[in-house]
């Protein structure tokens, strides 16, 4: 209940635009989605994922590479500023790696 109350919060002040998208990141037990969306045209520029693909290593370690990768996209796609959308996860551990790991690669928060 409260991480529904934590992301409706985070959200609610976050919007992509198309000079600033937003990079939203999904996990769940098994796998890393990380996006980058533009909420006024409703459409996702970048996407990058661990379905599917034959990851080694820790959840953290492919989190960095899901944030390296997404980086990447993203500047195939002319896109260097981001709005972090971290949703109800805490800024921590997993989060965390891919935000440095991204952060290495350009893209600025």
């Amino acid at each position: 209940m409260k991480s529904e109350y934590r992301a409706a919060r985070t959200r609610a002040k976050i919007h992509g635009t198309a000079e600033r998208p937003r990079l939203t990141v999904h996990f769940s037990n098994l796998n890393i989605t990380a996006q980058i969306i533009d909420d006024d045209k409703k459409t996702t520029l970048a996407y990058a994922t661990t379905v599917g693909t034959k990851m080694t290593g820790t959840r953290t370690e492919k989190a960095a590479q899901i944030g390296t990768e997404i980086a990447k996209k993203a500047k195939a796609k002319k896109v260097s500023k981001v709005v972090f959308d971290r949703g109800a996860k805490l800024y921590a551990g997993r989060m965390h790696a891919l935000a440095e790991a991204a952060r290495k690669e350009g893209l600025e928060f």
